[in-house]
């Protein structure tokens, strides 16, 4: 695997290694003891144990996001496209970090088969570019209602340059979502 660091230092961009030949392709698509090295590499912190696989399928258009979790049940994410692409976003909503409200996008799609390392303390979100885009991600702590919170996609002080669609397909949940502050992201 070939790991690829982003403007944000917290947040990778992982490159599997895929074998392929006249019979299709295989790659290993984690590897803790791998994906731990690589981190501590980079001189990163190592995440907890992920102990939960999250799964959609969304339709050309559609816009998840931006969600995180707040403590005590703040999630760091591994994610990845298996069909489709999509241009995924994260952002970074900790107030002690000198890239505070800074964002990285990346495309992941089923042909560069990219993984994305998302840690706790950022927000995330993206947005399917095709069809039956399915979107899967590891996460480091369990979903709780009860901590789950979210910023407005189009938030102008973010700024994110999604990509131009013809149409979007957002929430109401999440066109609702406050726009982002200090305040809203405090524990």
């Amino acid at each position: 695997m070939k790991v690829i660091r982003t403007s944000i230092p917290d947040l990778i961009i992982i490159e599997p290694t895929v074998f392929e030949d006249e019979r299709g392709w295989f790659m290993e698509s984690f590897n803790e003891k791998r994906f731990h090295s690589e981190l501590k590499a980079l001189e990163l912190p190592l995440p907890k144990r992920f102990v939960q696989d999250n799964h959609s399928c969304s339709k050309k258009g559609v816009l998840r996001g931006l969600h995180y979790q707040k403590a005590p049940h703040a999630q760091g994410k591994l994610v990845q496209v298996s069909q489709g692409a999509a241009f995924d976003v994260a952002v970074d909503i900790r107030p002690e970090s000198s890239t505070y409200g800074q964002w990285v996008g990346v495309e992941l799609n089923s042909v560069n088969k990219y993984m994305f390392w998302i840690p706790e303390g950022f927000a995330h979100g993206f947005i399917a570019l095709e069809d039956n885009t399915n979107f899967h991600y590891k996460t480091t702590g369990y979903y709780s209602k009860e901590s789950e919170a979210a910023i407005k996609w189009n938030d102008p002080t973010i700024d994110i340059a999604w990509p131009k669609m013809p149409s979007l397909n957002v929430s109401v949940k999440d066109c609702e979502a406050p726009f982002f502050s200090p305040e809203l992201v405090k524990n």
